[in-house]
């Protein structure tokens, strides 16, 4: 597999620099061929502006979704943007790795989604029928993805009935409203709890989940999200009735939930 690793943590030496560079090993010794997007060592910048879009911003008012999908289609994004893009295009398999602050990404990386999955590249796909290609569908379908991530709340904190939330609904807005929206195939993540306290003996169990997960990365059922066209959904995008009939929340979404 080709495998792209995003990686946005400001220090290499972190336990998160540590559990990058032996995932990379890893993924090496399995015989994967490897690129790496570091964004703080790359100094990426997170902001969109007109400047991404070349000639065809103009003078007239920036209309992000729209002037960026003419610059992508004409090959006017700036070089930076397109060569993250490149990135993706030859992966099989991304994998994103941060800590979580305040219940997100930090603003490095969510930069890096604004700006490299623009409408006709990350969204705003279209099908020859007409249909809007989105959650399970479009551009960068086919292609897996699996987060890795440290958190300083301790485990049962982020689980069902923890005061931080359980962890599959902190990362909703990007398991299911951003990697999977663009059509990607998303595993369960690879989580480091209690992640400012870690002992040598929690260090080498979580470089040993993920290296079991590194493992599997190809064969490993995704998380199993309702796809938008695939029948479960009406024409105003809403659950029908008899798909977990009285249920709401977020779990609504996967297939087999009641």
């Amino acid at each position: 597999m080709n495998v792209l690793w995003v990686f946005a943590h400001p220090e290499p030496r972190s336990l998160s620099g540590a559990l990058r560079d032996d995932g990379l090993r890893t993924l090496r010794e399995l015989g994967h061929a490897v690129r790496e997007s570091d964004l703080y060592a790359m100094k990426w910048n997170p902001v969109v502006d007109a400047a991404d879009f070349g000639a065809e911003a103009g003078d007239e008012r920036l209309v992000v979704g729209a002037t960026s999908a003419r610059a992508h289609a004409r090959g006017e994004l700036s070089p930076d943007i397109v060569a993250e893009q490149e990135k993706l295009d030859w992966a099989d398999a991304v994998v994103v790795q941060f800590p979580l602050w305040w219940y997100g990404l930090p603003a490095i990386l969510k930069g890096w989604f604004d700006r490299v999955f623009v409408k006709g590249f990350g969204y705003g796909v279209r099908a020859e029928d007409g249909r809007t290609l989105r959650y399970g569908e479009g551009r960068l379908a086919g292609k897996r993805a699996m987060v890795v991530l440290t958190a300083g709340a301790r485990e049962p904190a982020m689980g069902p009935r923890g005061v931080n939330g359980a962890l599959d609904e902190v990362l909703f807005p990007l398991h299911h409203g951003t990697l999977f929206y663009a059509g990607m195939s998303v595993l369960e993540p690879v989580p480091v709890f209690g992640a400012d306290r870690v002992s040598a003996e929690h260090f080498a169990d979580a470089r040993q989940l993920l290296r079991e997960r590194l493992r599997t990365l190809e064969t490993a059922e995704p998380i199993p999200f309702r796809p938008q066209n695939g029948g479960d959904y009406d024409d105003d995008l809403v659950l029908r009735p008899d798909r977990a009939p009285g249920a709401t929340g977020l779990a609504i979404h996967l297939t087999g939930k009641p």
